[in-house]
């Protein structure tokens, strides 16, 4: 295919097209899906992946968050990095009923991966 061709059919994608693909892309970050080495079995469930979709957490939840670690006695200085912090998230933007107690279970590669998505997910959205 020439340049010219390509220059063509770039041309076709209408702007309905292109705006649903620029949205698409601009949400990428609000969602994140895990899929296990191998699967992962907690209190009799077995999961392949699990899906956490960030965009559907709320400042009441950050808030519950903080007083919920605060009644441990482990308050939250910075969220971003604070694992205790990370992995509530996490369990809370989780699609699949997932407490954090089952994210602690986890091989520490399965961990870590999630702990870091909500990690990047935090620091994104401070910009």
């Amino acid at each position: 295919m020439s340049g010219t061709e390509n220059k063509t059919n770039a041309a076709t994608i209408g702007d309905d097209e292109f705006a649903a693909a620029e949205s698409k892309a601009a949400e990428s970050g609000y969602s994140f899906t895990h899929k296990f080495n191998h699967p992962f079995t907690f209190e009799g469930m077995t999961y392949t992946e699990l899906t956490f979709d960030w965009g559907k957490l709320t400042g009441e939840d950050g808030l519950a968050i903080e007083n919920e670690m605060q009644s441990l006695g482990q308050p939250v200085i910075v969220p971003t990095f604070s694992g205790e912090y990370l992995i509530r998230m996490a369990a809370r933007a989780c699609t699949t009923a997932i407490g954090q107690d089952a994210i602690r279970a986890m091989p520490i590669s399965d961990y870590n991966k999630i702990r870091s998505a909500a990690r990047s997910f935090l620091l994104k959205s401070e910009l």
